[in-house]
């Protein structure tokens, strides 16, 4: 009997925790898009629910008025974390890379961020929270990687590598894991 209880206990305790499942009963939710427009840039993302109950979400990034960057953010998390959790998330995207980015407060000035490759298949991509190093404004600090217990700030951002460029992310779902 102690055996199944620890079977079950270990199962428990690994198994994923959905933050959002994107799906046509779930819709888009609280996801909204904020480009470099909000610095005079003339980026355009958009973010839709496909047919098949994805997120997509897509435009395009220009250098154009010193733009630079799109993303799909939803500022009204409340996810208890450990920093030795996981995020998990899966995606299907276009060969660009993006970052994953976090809050630990929705007035918080930095992000925690990690680089994602994709591949043009759906990959399943496994981000460990205290890995996600900090920024502001697209410049590292010199300050410790994500150590919080809580993540109430998520975004998908692409920015520009000083060329311009269409995207497009499919997103199928976001875990926490251990």
């Amino acid at each position: 009997m102690k055996s199944i209880f620890l079977i079950l206990t270990s199962i428990l305790m690994t198994a994923p925790i959905t933050i959002y499942d994107f799906n046509k009963e779930n819709g888009l939710g609280d996801w909204r898009i904020e480009d470099d427009r909000v610095m005079g840039g003339i980026s355009q993302g958009k973010f839709e629910l496909t047919e098949d109950g994805h997120g997509k979400f897509y435009g395009n990034v220009t250098v154009e008025s010193n733009g630079g960057f799109s993303s799909v953010q939803n500022n009204s998390m409340d996810i208890n974390v450990n920093p030795e959790q996981s995020l998990q998330i899966k995606v299907k995207g276009d060969g660009n890379t993006y970052q994953l980015r976090v809050q630990q407060s929705n007035d918080a000035r930095e992000s925690y961020i990690k680089e994602f490759k994709t591949n043009g298949e759906w990959q399943t991509i496994k981000v460990k929270l205290s890995d996600m190093k900090p920024t502001f404004r697209g410049r590292d600090l010199d300050m410790p990687n994500f150590n919080f217990d809580q993540i109430k700030h998520l975004r998908f951002l692409i920015g520009t590598k000083k060329v311009d460029q269409k995207f497009e992310l499919l997103i199928d779902c976001i875990e926490l894991v251990d």
